[in-house]
């Protein structure tokens, strides 16, 4: 019996920030690929090695985490004033589908390199040795970003001395910014409270701070639902009851903050909104071993991504923490210690991390203006992704 062969797709694997995935063009897509659809899907999953019932994506590029479990498509700019359109998918490990319903804030540090390696970007825009300026259009969440991607020699410098905490190894410092950040064409605050009430059948009721902005997060406090905020993923991913709650937590604020209609919706809807619990500063040792003081941090803040704690922060839910941080009354605010602030440093399970942020009040409601951080990005692989032919329409 013949079966199909298999076909190759120019492709790089990148890390970004805390994150892996795996990085197209959109013109060396296969055809029927390069339109969003159940083709696309299909072949990104197959790309992926989802889904995966074992939970191991063993035969795709995925690393079986929701950290390394996404790809990124990138073409020149239909926008004016920009560079490049970034879209990215949150590949599912265990069920068939892709959410495209929000950005990647850790592999958007990666956009920027890989735009400029890739002739995305125009020649001129690129200096010989400095800074390139990248303008990036997040085309999920249709927002700018900008990218400042260190060149040596007319080429992206990868290799450096910034250390980046969840990341092995150092590597060149890349400051992202995100311009007007909050997510949605809505309220950033979509229930108009800094702190609502949010009732959860079986959990109860949680005070809760709902914004959108880097990604829909609910901020709720750790000391309500039993926690410290020093907690590392073992505590919360090996406790299925958490994680339930954690779950249950996010469809019930999900449809408060009117992103669903019903919980049931929540389900085909894993990217987003995030769920974080924060808390003031304790000591803490990192999952590294490395000793975190209070005195280190302004707050604590854990989060979950596509149903498991995180194992540093996601730079979307990091732009969240800076905004919120900002603006007094918010429960990110307070455990920070309440007032304003242009900054905030927080502990996570792998370390600290600092964000700036902007916010300011205009006619009674909170805007977002920017957040700002730095990460690192890396080239792992370059050449082709093989798939198998009939795995995907084409």
């Amino acid at each position: 019996m013949a079966h199909a062969p298999q076909i190759k797709v120019p492709a790089t694997y990148m890390r970004g920030g805390t994150s892996k995935g795996v990085f197209f063009k959109l013109t060396d897509l296969p055809e029927s690929a390069q339109s969003p659809g159940a083709a696309r899907d299909a072949f990104l999953l197959r790309v992926i090695g989802s889904p995966d019932p074992y939970g191991k994506q063993t035969d795709g590029m995925g690393g079986a985490t929701s950290s390394t479990s996404k790809t990124v498509i990138l073409s020149k700019s239909t926008q004016s004033h920009h560079d490049v359109d970034y879209l990215f998918g949150q590949v599912s490990i265990d069920k068939p589908f892709v959410d495209w319903s929000g950005n990647c804030g850790n592999l958007t540090a990666a956009v920027g390199s890989f735009a400029v390696s890739n002739g995305l970007v125009d020649a001129d825009r690129i200096p010989e040795n400095g800074i390139a300026i990248v303008r990036i259009w997040q085309s999920n969440i249709q927002k700018t970003i900008i990218a400042h991607v260190p060149i040596t020699n007319g080429e992206v410098q990868e290799t450096g001395d910034f250390e980046l905490d969840g990341v092995t190894f150092p590597a060149a410092e890349v400051q992202v910014e995100f311009l007007d950040p909050a997510d949605g064409e809505g309220a950033m605050f979509p229930t108009g409270n800094l702190v609502d009430e949010l009732v959860v059948p079986e959990v109860g009721t949680l005070k809760a701070t709902m914004i959108n902005a880097g990604i829909p997060t609910i901020f709720i406090n750790a000391a309500d639902i039993g926690y410290t905020g020093t907690e590392l993923q073992e505590a919360i991913n090996s406790d299925d009851r958490a994680l339930a709650m954690f779950e249950t937590i996010r469809a019930y604020g999900a449809v408060k903050m009117g992103l669903i209609e019903s919980v049931g919706e929540a389900a085909s809807r894993q990217h987003t909104p995030k769920v974080a619990f924060v808390a003031e500063p304790i000591d803490y040792v990192s999952s590294s071993g490395k000793s975190i003081v209070k005195s280190d941090v302004d707050l604590l803040v854990r989060a979950l991504s596509m149903g498991k704690l995180h194992h540093a922060m996601m730079g979307t839910a990091a732009v969240a923490i800076g905004i919120a941080a900002a603006i007094p009354g918010t429960l990110v605010n307070l455990a920070a210690g309440g007032g304003e602030r242009q900054a905030v440093r927080f502990g996570h399970p792998s370390g600290t991390l600092k964000v700036g942020a902007e916010a300011l009040e205009q006619g009674g409601q909170w805007v977002a203006k920017k957040a700002s951080m730095s990460r690192s990005a890396r080239v792992l692989m370059e050449g082709s992704v093989c798939v198998p032919s009939d795995s995907f329409s084409d």
